[in-house]
């Protein structure tokens, strides 16, 4: 196994696994990024010697540039430091798992730059769709999902015939800390318990997102533009257990689905892998040990965010941006006590029908959306 990987986002929950694969399967590492966790950084810097790191806060970069001068890490900063992590001439496989829109731009440098991509970061093709799709297309690159979920259904897809046979696409959710609650139960619950996953350790954001189901709503969205279906021929099934981590149907009524046990080390290592397969950090499944796995209907009237993305994915346009930028927003003033829990979906979902959509003709109509939406929010607030 060859690969030289730039890792955006290094520091967070994907990022620290992707190294943990990396140094399993004895991976060259040649750039490293942090939004500002400057600390953690420079250990991993000492550690895998990358040829370049990039700080997007401009202030901490300077610190661990001194920090780091006897190294020959090169330290680089903000968003022209990012396109230069994705485009670096020694790396091959870009895996970016920075959070939120900031993630769009590396990711079409990338694949202009012709490097393959493994995607962590759902905001790119949520916000930037076929502008992404498009540069991937063009320039011959394979982009690669990393969420458990999209992994699942590329694995399950890889036994797919050539005659179109499939039906629909079954996406598994959690349904995160407050599965069963109405909306009534969700008045004022705290930000302690809207980070309290059952089966997932993740960064914050995300977690906040799992928890209004956000995050399975941006799924959707990123689902059918990766697989090029319709929104109509995606399903979202609450699986409690996290055991299996997503489905396909044929026009047969068969079902495959990808079992594992939820630890993000598998959909990484076949991102990374992909298309063979190595030994994993990870344990073996054990069903009789897990005992049941259970499913239920997604609550669709009580977590309006994720019926606000796929109204979003049908109006299409910038539309999908602005449910992006609204929930980015939203999810931060929620984390930062400034707004209530369920405020999060009515403020998505008033961006979404409220603010013009347009069709977008390339990246910065993307980033005037984003900002349409966050405005929204904050005059709201």
């Amino acid at each position: 196994m060859k690969r030289n990987l730039s890792i955006l986002g290094s520091t967070g929950s994907i990022g620290t696994q992707t190294l943990d694969v990396a140094e399993k399967l004895g991976l060259s590492v040649r750039a490293l990024t942090a939004n500002s966790s400057i600390d953690l950084l420079e250990q991993q810097i000492r550690k895998f010697k990358p040829e370049l790191a990039v700080v997007f806060n401009e202030d901490k970069a300077a610190v661990l540039r001194d920090n780091i001068k006897d190294t020959s890490t090169k330290v680089l900063a903000g968003m022209d430091g990012l396109i230069a992590a994705a485009t670096l001439k020694s790396a091959d496989l870009v895996l970016n798992s920075v959070v939120g829109m900031v993630g769009l731009q590396p990711t079409i440098a990338a694949a202009e730059a012709k490097k393959d991509i493994a995607l962590a970061n759902k905001e790119t093709l949520v916000a930037g769709g076929d502008l992404v799709t498009d540069a991937v297309r063009k320039n011959g690159v394979k982009l690669l999902p990393v969420d458990s979920e999209h992994s699942a259904i590329f694995q399950c897809l890889q036994g797919n015939p050539p005659n179109k046979a499939l039906k629909k696409l079954i996406l598994t959710a959690s349904g995160g800390p407050f599965f069963g609650r109405t909306t009534e139960e969700l008045r004022g619950v705290t930000v302690e318990q809207a980070l309290a996953h059952p089966n997932w350790s993740m960064g914050a954001k995300i977690t906040i997102d799992s928890a209004s189901m956000m995050n399975k709503g941006l799924e959707i969205i990123e689902a059918a533009r990766l697989f090029d279906v319709s929104g109509d021929d995606i399903d979202v099934v609450v699986h409690r257990e996290s055991i299996i981590h997503s489905l396909i149907e044929y026009t047969d009524n068969s079902v495959i689905a990808q079992l594992g046990v939820p630890d993000m080390r598998i959909p990484i290592q076949y991102a990374i892998t992909y298309p063979e397969r190595y030994e994993s950090p990870v344990e073996e499944l054990n069903l009789a040990q897990i005992g049941k796995l259970t499913f239920f209907e997604p609550d669709y009237e009580t977590f309006q965010c994720l019926r606000a993305c796929k109204k979003a994915l049908a109006m299409g346009g910038v539309a999908t941006a602005i449910a992006n930028g609204a929930n980015e927003e939203a999810n931060m003033l929620f984390r930062n006590g400034k707004i209530s829990f369920l405020e999060i979906g009515e403020l998505v979902t008033g961006a979404v029908d409220s603010i013009q959509n347009t069709t977008p003709m390339c990246v910065e109509d993307i980033l005037t959306a984003d900002r349409l939406a966050r405005q929204y929010v904050t005059d709201r607030v």
